[in-house]
């Protein structure tokens, strides 16, 4: 599989060359807090080649202390990009950060016990195409 990919400012470009070995949906806490999100959703590869096109000194990585999570980032937008963990040998890509649809679905959800608690029966949220009104406190 080869994969591209940017950041949200398109500072930063790369590019991927290899096999995936899983696609996870981790709802523990850490990946809620910095995605922002019911959870992170990252592609995992054992062995494969990643290069940077450009935009790699703007390559921020943040670890938390004590733990084995880390995330890296664009330094001008923050969007996630891939991080590579020598300790357990895996490069992590989240799957919003490529440049073209994938054809995988993931393999499973994660962390399941640290789901957020209005993360359930989303399937019934109504759906809509656009941004859609919001309400102000004046309006009430």
């Amino acid at each position: 599989m080869e994969q591209k990919g940017s950041c949200l400012c398109g500072t930063i470009n790369f590019e991927i060359e290899g096999d995936f070995g899983g696609f996870f949906l981790c709802h523990c806490s850490y990946c809620r807090k910095d995605t922002g999100s019911a959870h992170a959703a990252n592609l995992f590869f054992a062995s494969a080649k990643l290069e940077w096109l450009s935009g790699a000194e703007q390559v921020k990585t943040f670890k938390l202390a004590g733990t084995r999570h880390s995330k890296s980032f664009c330094n001008q937008c923050g969007s996630a990009v891939p991080r590579e963990d020598p300790e357990v040998g895996l490069l992590a890509v989240p799957a919003g950060s490529l440049d073209r649809p994938i054809d995988v679905r993931p393999n499973a959800h994660i962390f399941m016990a640290s789901k957020a608690e209005w993360d359930r029966e989303l399937e019934t949220v109504p759906k809509v195409d656009k941004l859609p009104q919001v309400a102000s406190a004046d309006s009430e």
